[in-house]
């Protein structure tokens, strides 16, 4: 597979980012929230609604299919369409799929987006929502094991109890990423916090307390992805999509899996650093899935950036904020800035390439990362390599 997915390598680029203001009561529905991250994306790359030819997103129950979204922005009929099933562990690889399309000459400008009411509409794992569609459900709900700060903690704790990482490992990320969403604008959460902060917070579902969380958020994220050719000829400097991968692991409840401390992101990192010629040490600034502080830990360790169990310390030397040897989650991510089911890592990665994220900017930044959800919830997975262009 990855000696025939290397032709996308840099064919396709990230030609233009758009938000909506990220709130915990829009007022508005996920059609007009995405309709406003279009609108703001195409601004962004300097075209109109008439120069888009595709449409992809993914959603778990709320949406803004491009069905809608198409004639709602009067925009020719698709030449190429995704309407993809899925949560945040599918995220990234809509934008590979929309690079496989232009790559492939299928479509010329696509859109991706993803527009949620997650606070005000349709909170994830929250009270009167049907409860998922698979079928370990059934073994789970009896228990009141359905939410998804339920099924991470018993994962963090599995690390705690492995490797001996500790309470003092998530707080400290998540002060670090506090500290980006400072500087950052768009973000809801923009007060400093301390380790003692951290630690005080209430329990949500040991050992997770309420700042081990991502934020309910209600908001919309847009992208453009076009040919390279083409978005060097637009607005802002182009970003490359370096490699593209997504796929299936093991499920940690009824699959092969023997060690839920490895997630879906160790099978697939091989194969997206293949696609990109790149290893880990190349890597500038990372964008890591943060849907809870342990989440970054894990991956930290299964894209290579330090050994099995070194997640924790990692975080506490330093190395993840930023001046740090690896930035991560340089807006704040989902813990402080928004928590829009992926697609807003993906922008901040743009944003850091292109060299205009402000006070938040890693310095040198030249190739960038992105993860989704790694596979816990879900047993699969997607990422991004990015390459400044």
């Amino acid at each position: 597979m990855t000696k025939r997915l290397l032709g996308i390598r840099d064919r396709a680029a990230v030609a233009g980012v758009g938000y909506t203001a990220f709130s915990k009561d829009s007022g508005v529905s996920t059609l007009t929230l995405a309709c406003e991250a279009v609108l703001a994306a195409l601004g962004d790359a300097g075209l109109e609604a008439g120069d888009v030819d595709g449409l992809a997103t993914h959603r778990v129950g709320d949406s803004a299919p491009p069905s809608l979204v198409g004639p709602a922005l009067g925009l020719r009929p698709p030449a190429w369409y995704l309407d993809q099933f899925g949560g945040g562990s599918v995220s990234h690889s809509v934008v590979g799929q929309a690079a496989l399309a232009v790559a492939s000459g299928v479509a010329e400008t696509v859109v991706c987006y993803r527009a949620i009411n997650a606070r005000s509409e349709f909170r994830m794992g929250g009270t009167g929502r049907p409860l998922p569609t698979s079928p370990e459900v059934q073994y789970q709900a009896p228990y009141g094991y359905v939410a998804p700060p339920q099924m991470y903690a018993m994962y963090a704790r599995a690390h705690m109890t492995k490797y001996g990482t500790k309470a003092e490992h998530f707080g400290e990320l998540a002060v670090a990423q506090r500290a980006n969403a400072v500087k950052n604008p768009r973000a809801l959460m923009r007060t400093p916090i301390t380790l003692d902060d951290y630690l005080g917070s209430r329990w949500i579902a040991e050992p997770f307390r309420l700042l081990d969380c991502c934020l309910e958020t209600d908001g919309a994220c847009a992208l453009i992805v076009t040919t390279a050719e083409r978005a060097r000829d637009l607005r802002r400097p182009p970003v490359l999509i370096s490699a593209a991968a997504w796929g299936g692991g093991h499920s940690a409840l009824s699959g092969e899996s023997t060690d839920v401390t490895v997630t879906s992101a160790a099978e697939l990192a091989p194969r997206l650093y293949g696609m990109a010629g790149v290893g880990p040490r190349d890597i500038d600034v990372a964008q890591i899935y943060d849907c809870f502080t342990y989440s970054v830990i894990v991956q930290l360790e299964d894209y290579g950036f330090c050994a099995k169990g070194e997640g924790g310390p990692y975080v506490a030397e330093g190395h993840t904020a930023l001046g740090g040897r690896l930035p991560v989650n340089t807006h704040g991510g989902f813990l402080s800035e928004g928590y829009v089911h992926g697609i807003n890592h993906i922008a901040e990665a743009v944003s850091q390439l292109r060299g205009d994220a402000g006070d938040r900017q890693a310095p040198g930044a030249e190739v960038a990362l992105s993860t989704a959800q790694p596979g816990y919830v879900l047993a699969a997975t997607s990422a991004l390599i990015l390459r400044k262009g």
